[in-house]
């Protein structure tokens, strides 16, 4: 049990756990949801807001931001919490990138999150598909800034990174999504050091783009295991982080063990800002691009400000040397 909660075992069967009521969502019905629902089936665009079932697709399609996902609608993985069909993928649509950009364009987008499926069937992981959205997306609306959320491209990490990296996203996230305990059952094809490391070479490779990763909580962590991944996370110098609660897709997939607190994702998101993170988003419905754009403002004016207070302190020290 995550001791930060006081939420009692729910007494319902698994297939119909009850949701409280901090968690329970409208169904999406404005005019806006159904605008951006439409162009992306024009654009033949998947987003991983309706693969994943988000429960604020009403809340981000109304304000028109939706998170695209590349490379088809098929994963090569079968991780226990994700609602995204397994399978073998079909090829790598060559118009994709183009599409993507004339989404931004015709929104108007200030800020665009780009996810994909895993694609372990591609000699690149699908790394390239990401270069060419990014180039696509500066060529056509260079004004939108571009948060990317990669596989960890198992096995070919280092020159996907540096593929990315060159082409020079803004954001570069990468979620652990657990506590290394759980991987086994919950993120069985992924390995925990691995996608560390992942977003270590991306800080080594340029510092300037900022990093980002997530966990859900919810799933049978243990609070001393949270604080241990925040200080992972902070050793391999990650931006941001972003905690949410897990909610079961289908009675198929891994089992909700608790509905953590509002009270105890505040108290979470007290800790990890305590410990050096630029930005921290911490909630029960908050998802990696919940308000992507926002938060990236956030922590891009958070690290201005911790640059400029460095650089105060520097130069009073070498006023200080010369009297």
């Amino acid at each position: 049990m995550n001791d930060l909660s006081s939420t009692p075992p729910s007494e319902n069967s698994p297939q119909r756990q009850r949701k409280p009521d901090w968690i329970r969502v409208k169904a999406p019905t404005s005019k806006g949801y159904g605008e951006t629902r439409k162009l992306m089936r024009d654009l033949s665009l998947n987003t991983v807001c309706e693969e994943a079932a988000c429960p604020n697709i009403g809340e981000c399609w109304t304000k028109k931001h939706a998170t695209v996902m590349i490379l088809g609608d098929t994963c090569t993985r079968a991780c226990a919490f994700c609602n995204v069909k397994t399978g073998m993928p079909g090829r790598v649509d060559p118009a994709e990138p183009e599409h993507v950009a004339e989404l931004a364009l015709k929104t108007g987008l200030e800020h665009i999150v780009i996810t994909s499926v895993d694609r372990d069937d591609l000699p690149d992981g699908g790394a390239h598909q990401f270069v060419k959205v990014i180039q696509a997306l500066r060529a056509a609306t260079p004004q939108t800034t571009i948060e990317i959320l990669t596989p960890d491209f198992r096995g070919k990490m280092r020159p996907a990174i540096e593929a990315i990296v060159a082409a020079r996203p803004d954001v570069y996230n990468h979620n652990l999504e657990t506590v290394p305990r759980l991987y086994p059952t919950i993120r069985p094809g992924a390995r925990y050091y691995a996608s560390l490391r992942l977003l270590e070479e991306v800080k080594a490779h340029d510092p300037s783009i900022f990093t980002k990763s997530g966990v859900m909580l919810g799933l049978g962590e243990e609070r001393l295991e949270v604080h241990q991944v925040m200080d992972d996370m902070r050793s391999a110098d990650i931006d941001f982080l972003t905690m949410g609660q897990y909610l079961r897709p289908t009675p198929k997939h891994a089992e909700v063990k608790e509905f953590v607190t509002p009270k105890a994702f505040d108290a979470y998101g007290a800790i990890a800002r305590a410990k050096g993170f630029l930005q921290v988003a911490s909630s029960p419905l908050t998802r990696s691009s919940y308000h992507a754009g926002k938060d990236f403002a956030e922590m891009r004016a958070a690290r201005e400000a911790k640059l400029a207070k460095a650089a105060a302190v520097k130069s009073g020290a070498k006023a200080a040397e010369t009297r």
